[in-house]
């Protein structure tokens, strides 16, 4: 049997060096890898760019998720026959109507209000940053100091607009098997929202204690092991 490939999405705040240790894993065992670039612009934007290098991809496909690249594969997945399962890594899985803003703010504890740098666009919209200065304490606790200042500085922007713009369209979580990797010491994502998420989606969860809103940085074989479950036990 072909082993999937495994596809990496990025959230907001985040390039897609955060998963380099998890490829690292994923290809040692043998499945292909292919980090996708989340332009961070708009939902249905991101999404439609993440769905047309899905249907590049032949055969099988686990689709992974990190924090608003949740909110992203909850809609590139859908309609695509070869996503074999959805794992989410401390992400959004919003349903039909809901934008991230208003699930992050559902439950208390997050610190990203009070954390973002904004940076004015020419055509009036506005860039999204963690401050540098935060990102460790509040993003990435549970990773080196020295490594969570590099992700700072490699942070990618996302828009005011794609986090307040609501999903639409059916959510493939609804009928594509779905796993929920939930980090218990998140500040970004409040663990209690990301069970909320995950029960409502029927997913098959698994907590980590003491975990950063970086979880896949952070326990990198634990987001390994837990990526190739979804894989074995969808294996068609």
């Amino acid at each position: 049997m072909t082993n999937p490939t495994i596809v990496l999405v990025h959230g907001a705040f985040a390039d897609s060096s955060g998963f380099n240790a998890v490829a690292q894993g994923l290809l040692a065992d043998g499945y292909p890898v292919v980090a996708a670039p989340n332009p961070l612009r708009g939902l249905s934007f991101d999404a439609a760019q993440v769905k047309a290098l899905l249907e590049s991809i032949e055969g099988p496909i686990v689709l992974v998720g990190h924090s608003y690249g949740g909110a992203v594969i909850s809609s590139a997945a859908t309609g695509n026959p070869d996503i074999q399962a959805l794992v989410y890594l401390a992400a959004f899985v919003p349903e039909t109507g809901e934008a991230v803003q208003e699930l992050v703010e559902k439950f208390p504890g997050s610190t990203v209000g009070e954390s973002l740098k904004p940076v004015p666009l020419p055509d009036g919209q506005v860039d999204l940053y963690i401050e540098p200065k935060v990102f460790h304490a509040r993003f990435a606790a549970d990773v080196p100091a020295e490594e969570a200042a590099l992700y700072a500085i490699a942070q990618r922007p996302a828009t005011g607009a794609a986090l307040g713009e609501p999903a639409t369209g059916p959510q493939a979580w609804h009928t594509i098997p779905n796993y929920n990797l939930i980090s218990g010491e998140d500040k970004i994502i409040p663990p209690a929202a990301q069970e909320f998420m995950a029960k409502r989606a029927d997913a098959k969860v698994q907590v980590v204690s003491g975990a950063s809103h970086m979880v896949f940085a952070s326990q990198p074989e634990t987001t390994v092991a837990f990526i190739e479950k979804a894989a074995r036990e969808t294996a068609r």
